[in-house]
């Protein structure tokens, strides 16, 4: 008996859709290969190289024979350099037992999922919010429940909009600040609410991802995991990727609830058990090392910042926030759904992004993606130079649909 391909997979693969990040990325190669000069604004990615004193780190524990297994849940110098920046930095209290150290945040998040959905469970996501998130519920079969904002409301979620989604299935709420797509910062205040609105409801979790919280132009960044009603039921995201430009390292982390990093670790211990060996030192050397790298990258991203909002925000159909970290624009499009030029026709933010690549060539990812589908998300981790180009190939392109 013959079966087709498709009909070998399981449903979980089937129904699991590509990340529109990656998916625009290799949009934008195949253009590229086609002879165009591709600006790609569409991968969450610093373009700074990893900082000399982080691979110097790398190379003397290579020299030292670092490169046997490691624990699972990370080595005891990561996890002691990882408690003692939380509390130095984010004023949260979690033992080196309580941290997991994973193949990268998206991995971490993933074991939480796993560690905690039943199917059927709901996980409330604060919408806009990163591709993977949904998907990751979904894999572990549980619900995702998407409560959005929009511009207007700089693309933050109230405590009382979360508090009407919540059910007697809800097992966490899941967000990030600095957020990934839009770049809002939820602040001290509003996680105060938040929090205080879930003190009321004890069995729920507080999964948050602060892994741009080093790209933040608020001066003060805020975990919600400070605030009493919740400390003890928060779990909180983070990696080196963004702020340490060390996304090829693959490195991210928990601080949790210890029954829950213990979960995180026995699921991990049956996947892809201890992260690299090397890339760990490096990251212990990295949090107890001076911040001043990271900062002068944030510096740069801040006048990026301005170049983009005052770049995009004179192209008329554009409606532009301020966002307050990360490095991105999350302008709202709808104003061109309905036009059209030449062989192209706008219906849709997927339509928007495919023709500012193929006419502009210029590589956005669709707000679809994201929650946000009357948005796009312009990655503004690009030299000065590309952006200005980037900006004069958007408004040229956005100038011709009519």
């Amino acid at each position: 008996m013959s079966t087709t391909v498709t009909g070998t997979l399981s449903d979980r693969v089937l129904k699991m859709e590509e990340s529109a990040t990656l998916r625009m990325a290799q949009l934008g190669r195949e253009v590229k290969a086609q002879g165009h000069d591709v600006i790609s604004l569409s991968l969450g990615e610093p373009d700074f190289d990893t900082p000399e004193h982080i691979k110097d780190a790398a190379k003397r524990a290579l020299d030292a024979g670092a490169t046997k297994y490691t624990p699972v849940p990370g080595t005891a110098e990561l996890r002691k350099a990882i408690s003692d920046k939380f509390k130095r930095e984010n004023g949260l209290t979690y033992a080196p037992e309580q941290i997991v150290v994973s193949t990268g945040a998206k991995q971490s998040i993933a074991n939480v999922a796993m560690a905690l959905l039943n199917p059927g469970d709901e996980a409330i996501i604060l919408a806009p919010f990163w591709v993977s998130y949904s998907a990751i519920v979904d894999v572990a079969e549980g619900v995702p429940v998407i409560v959005g904002a929009g511009i207007e409301d700089d693309y933050k979620v109230s405590a009382d909009q979360i508090e009407a989604a919540i059910t007697d299935r809800t097992k966490f709420i899941l967000f990030s600040s600095p957020c990934n797509p839009t770049g809002s910062v939820y602040t001290a205040e509003e996680l105060g609410a938040i929090a205080r609105m879930l003190e009321k409801y004890p069995d729920i979790y507080v999964v948050s991802d602060e892994i741009y919280e080093h790209i933040n132009f608020t001066g003060a960044h805020a975990s919600i995991g400070t605030f009493p009603e919740v400390a003890d039921r928060t779990i909180t995201v983070n990696g080196f990727s963004k702020g340490f430009a060390m996304t090829g390292w693959r490195l991210g982390y928990i601080g949790a609830p210890l029954h829950v990093a213990k979960a995180c670790s026995k699921l991990q211990g049956q996947s892809t058990s201890g992260a690299n060996s090397i890339a760990q030192a490096a990251g212990a050397h990295a949090l107890n090392s001076s911040l001043e790298p990271s900062m002068k990258m944030k510096e740069a991203f801040a006048r990026r910042r301005e170049l983009m909002i005052n770049g995009l925000e004179k192209i008329e159909g554009l409606r532009v926030n301020r966002p307050q970290g990360a490095f991105y624009i999350f302008p709202d499009v709808s104003a061109f759904f309905g036009k059209s030029a030449g062989e192209y026709t706008i219906n849709n933010s997927d339509d928007l992004a495919e023709y500012l690549l193929l006419e502009a060539h210029v590589a956005t990812v669709t707000g679809g993606a994201f929650g946000a589908p009357t948005c796009l998300r312009i990655s503004y981790a690009a030299s000065e130079e590309q952006l200005t180009k980037a900006i004069e190939r958007i408004a040229d392109a956005l100038g011709k649909l009519g």
